[in-house]
Order: C-alpha cells, then sequence, then structure tokens
C-alpha cells in the first residue's frame, strides 16, 4: 500500500487517540513500520495530522516549521491544571461581569509576535524528558517563554453558561510552537477570571487541509474492502510540490542531486523541490552562498 517513496497520509485525528495511537494504526493499515508524524496533536483534539509514510518520513521535519490553523472553544471563568477540560480545576470564578468590548482588548494583546510560555503537560522536553511526563510525575515544572506568532485570533461565537462561565468559539492561526491552550490560559488570566480549553480543532497543516484528510475508520472500511487500495492521500511528488516551491531541473542536474553534488542558486528563498523533466521530484534544496545545496535527496542514486 506504500511504494518504496512512500507519500502522506493526511488524518482526521479523532478526540481520545494519541498521535502515537494514530501513527501504530496506521502502521497496521499500511503494512509497513515506516510512519510517523509531522507534529503533535492532543489526545481530547481532533482535526488534521499529517504522517510521513516511507521516504516522506523525511520531509516530516520540514513540514513541522509551517502555519497551522484551529478553531476551539475557550471557557472564562475556570482554571485547570493542564489548561484544557482533561485537566484538574484550580480555580471557578464568574465570568458573566465581562464585556464583549473588554473579551476583545485582551484577544487584540494575544494576536500578533508574543511571548508564550507553554502549557506545562506540553511535550518539550525539559532535561530530555517530556514536560508532560514530569508534570505527571508530581514534579514542579517551569517552562521558559518563547516566541511565537499568532496572524489570526477571532472570536466567532459568545455563549453566557448558567454556572457563570463564558464560552467563547474562536478561530486562531498561528506558527507552529503555539499553543492553543496556554492562549486560552492567558486570556483568562488576563481577565481576573481564569480560563482554559473545551475543544480544539485542527483544520489546517501548511497547505493541509481537512478537505485532504480521512478519519482511521474511513481508511480501515477502504482498506477492508480493497486490500490493494492506495491509502495515501498524496504520493511524494504531490505532497512534495503542494508543501514546497519548485525549480525545473534537467536531467543532468538532476543526476548531480542524486549523486549528492549541488547546483547553482537560482535566489529562491527558504527549502524549496527540484523537478526534473519527468515531473518527479529529485531533492529538497536550500540555497547558501554559491550553493543550492540538497537538505533531503528524495531519489538518490541507489534507490
Amino acid at each position: 500500500m506504500a511504494g518504496a517513496l512512500g507519500g502522506l497520509l493526511i488524518v482526521d485525528k479523532a478526540g481520545g487517540w494519541t498521535s502515537h495511537d494514530v501513527v501504530a494504526k496506521s502502521r497496521r493499515l499500511l503494512h509497513t513500520k515506516k510512519v510517523g508524524h509531522a507534529g503533535t496533536l492532543d489526545p481530547m483534539a481532533t482535526g488534521v495530522l499529517v504522517l510521513g509514510v516511507g521516504r516522506a518520513t523525511k520531509l516530516l521535519g520540514l513540514l513541522t516549521l509551517t502555519t497551522k490553523a484551529y478553531t476551539a472553544t475557550i471557557r472564562l471563568g475556570q482554571a485547570t491544571d493542564t489548561d484544557d477540560a482533561e485537566g484538574e480545576v484550580l480555580s471557578t470564578v464568574s465570568a458573566l461581569h465581562l464585556t464583549d468590548a473588554e473579551i476583545a482588548a485582551r484577544v487584540q494583546v494575544l494576536t500578533g509576535d508574543i511571548e508564550q510560555v507553554p502549557a506545562t503537560v506540553s511535550a518539550i522536553k525539559v532535561d530530555g524528558e517530556r514536560a508532560y511526563a514530569r508534570a505527571r510525575a508530581g514534579e514542579e515544572v517551569r517552562l521558559a517563554a518563547r516566541p511565537v506568532t499568532v496572524s489570526r485570533f477571532d472570536v466567532l461565537a459568545r455563549r453566557d453558561v448558567s454556572a457563570g462561565f463564558v464560552d467563547l468559539d474562536v478561530e486562531v492561526e498561528c506558527s507552529s510552537g503555539t499553543y492553543i491552550r496556554a492562549l486560552a490560559r492567558d486570556l483568562g488570566a488576563a481577565l481576573g477570571v481564569g480560563g482554559h480549553l473545551t475543544a480544539l480543532r485542527r483544520t489546517r497543516v501548511g497547505p493541509f487541509t481537512l478537505e485532504h484528510a480521512r478519519t482511521l475508520d474511513e481508511l480501515a472500511a477502504v482498506a477492508e474492502s480493497d486490500p490493494e487500495a492506495r491509502l495515501l492521500s498524496l504520493e511524494m511528488d504531490e505532497a512534495v510540490r503542494t508543501a514546497f516551491p519548485h525549480r525545473d531541473i534537467d536531467e543532468s542536474q538532476a543526476n548531480d542531486l542524486r549523486n549528492g553534488r549541488w547546483l547553482d542558486p537560482v535566489g529562491i528563498s527558504g527549502v524549496y523541490a527540484a523537478i526534473d523533466p519527468a515531473g518527479q521530484a529529485i531533492a529538497l534544496l536550500e540555497e547558501s552562498g554559491k550553493r543550492a545545496a540538497s537538505v533531503m535527496v528524495v531519489r538518490p542514486a541507489n534507490l
């Protein structure tokens, strides 16, 4: 089900599944151990999870640097120790007195280039161990603030709940490494009432959206009805073309890249693909000085 090159599988993750659970299930569906994911998604969260299969696992480190988009629900009036609904409640205060203008002003402060302290139960490593593992073991975890970009933070709807809470449906577009739970926490703290996340759905990772995605149940049904079906969302060449800008190269240049040599630069910034006359992705390049050198050879000479 996955050839030598492989490609990308875009999964619409269900709630309750860890990213590792999705990888394990996908390995069984695709009959290959060479499956990885580009960025974790919390068990509570649903939506787009990008998996690399075969040689496309080498793309994942580059894809994790891209922007992401989410829909979420933030509850104002209650703080938890995990900044989401799965944690223990730390405080409860009525938020019904908050005006829309007050909320909008604090949302604006959390938009743009900001410094954010990640959620304590994040996957960030502290002295070689995940922060969430240390936190669940009872350790006090202190994470340093880091720069992130929130390019969009829009409140779509407000619901006042009888218990004194205010629920906000929001849309967020942000840089990789931004924690939506932390936005909920910081918004609630800035408003003096506490806040946490009650729902999260990732709608986009870079160019890959829910339109590309299928649930694991859908994929399993396809595999059961046709064991020879191709389950990948995008084969390698299509995945590379979708995710990166590209330049066209001739066969001589393609041969150079296959054998580990570099090309002359053409003035393209960032990582981009080199496409041969047959439309095949040969390598991903990055320019520095007088060289356009490979950061990944998609089709090496020995493949």
